[in-house]
């Protein structure tokens, strides 16, 4: 199936999931389980989000295996994996914060991002109505319009955004890093939903984005809109992004903050 077709059906199921998660917002939304932690959490938002969009990919493409974050996996016989976060940021939705996303990639190979290639995806923050896309070879868009990274600056002048782990020394180890490294850039953002953070590296809301301990539908998608834009997205040295770290901007941006990182000791 051609990239563009796989990009309509992953932009296609993304809206239809995304209206499902806006009205269950509007309903009200409790608490359904913790997970890896008491601050993990799952609703049940999530897990109606993440059911709807695993039936609309198997009515369409059932060949194909499945990677969520809330129902698991499923075997492929095509050689493509579709890998969803049904909701991307659950406690911002939780508390009705307006920054949350459904994130739809399609990916050719093991579901490994050390290994993937990313063909599709879609970034859809339903409280605004706000849809990131991108095709392998094909660009990234807002919307119809074409999006790039930020022209590069000094690390100086750079925003920054990041994200924190679940797990509370985790958690704490991260904190110390970004008060180290806060003197040195312009400032740094934390709102809590990583699809959206590497979609707007590919818009030039950020300079730059890095996070540690996202799982592979965290940025499936994300990953692929901002390399698009024209993003460097990468992991430690020369590895490809995976649950260790993740670093997404210009790629001179990239590369002075990478530096920057190892010095401070991440």
């Amino acid at each position: 199936m051609p990239h563009d077709e796989l990009l309509d059906l992953a932009r296609d199921i993304a809206l239809r999931a995304g209206e499902l998660a806006a009205l269950r917002r509007r309903e009200g939304v409790e608490v359904a389980a913790s997970k890896s932690s008491p601050v993990d959490i799952v609703t049940e938002a999530d897990r109606e989000t993440e059911a709807l969009i695993r039936g609309l990919l198997a009515d369409a493409r059932p060949n194909d295996g499945f990677l969520g974050e809330e129902s698991g996996s499923g075997s492929s016989s095509s050689g493509l994996t579709w890998v969803v976060d049904p909701i991307d940021g659950t406690v911002n939705f939780l508390y009705g914060l307006p920054h949350y996303a459904v994130s739809i990639a399609v990916v050719e190979g093991e579901p490994d991002p050390l290994t993937w290639t990313a063909l599709a995806g879609a970034v859809v923050n339903p409280a605004i109505g706000e849809i990131f896309t991108a095709t392998a070879g094909g660009g990234a868009f807002l919307g119809e319009q074409p999006i790039r990274v930020a022209a590069p600056v000094a690390l100086s002048q750079a925003l920054i955004a990041t994200g924190f782990a679940y797990d509370s020394a985790m958690r704490g180890r991260q904190g110390e890093l970004v008060a180290r490294l806060l003197p040195l850039v312009r400032d740094i953002r934390r709102q809590g939903t990583a699809s959206l953070d590497l979609c707007f590296v590919a818009s030039s809301r950020y300079n730059a984005y890095f996070e540690r301990t996202l799982s592979p539908w965290d940025h499936a998608a994300g990953a692929l809109i901002a390399r698009e834009a024209g993003a460097t997205v990468k992991g430690r040295a020369d590895a490809a992004p995976d649950r260790d770290f993740i670093l997404a901007a210009h790629p001179d941006v990239a590369a002075a903050l990478e530096r920057t990182l190892d010095r401070l000791a991440l």
